[in-house]
């Protein structure tokens, strides 16, 4: 069974920042746009990205961390569950890229349930992106 596509707004200071990134980094493919917005193919998701030049050039958004097995994660964030192979390609992609990894990629909850590979990054107007992948699939959901 095939699930819907999710459609997420996010707030970006330059929407040609945001293109490149999402683009050229990421490898999203773009869609619908305007001078100030823009739709991206988020691994089979919609991605919009929106100008508020009120970010300033910083890009530095407020967050809250919380623990989660050791790391202090960011919150808010959002990203997409991969396969093992596609988070291999896109950590190997973004180290080729020099991103600066807020978790550098890792494995979490090593032997347990929920076993993930993670990394997070942030969008050059400050979003906190998580990819992981799971050992297995069917754990995703599993207490």
């Amino acid at each position: 069974m095939s699930l819907p596509p999710f459609h997420l707004a996010i707030q970006v200071r330059n929407v040609a920042e945001a293109r490149q990134f999402y683009g050229e980094i990421i490898g999203c493919s773009e869609g619908r746009s305007a001078d100030s917005w823009c739709d991206l193919n988020f691994y089979g998701h919609q991605l919009v990205v929106h100008l508020n030049a009120e970010i300033g050039i910083s890009g530095e958004m407020p967050h809250y961390h919380t623990s989660v097995d050791g790391e202090q994660v960011p919150i808010p964030h959002f990203g997409v569950v991969l396969s093992m192979d596609q988070w291999q390609l896109l950590a190997d992609r973004l180290r080729k890229h020099a991103v600066n990894f807020i978790i550098e990629p890792t494995i979490r909850f090593k032997g347990l349930v929920g076993e993930q590979a993670t990394m997070f990054i942030k969008d050059p107007s400050g979003n906190t992106l998580e990819f992981k992948a799971f050992k297995n699939l069917d754990a995703l959901f599993a207490s």
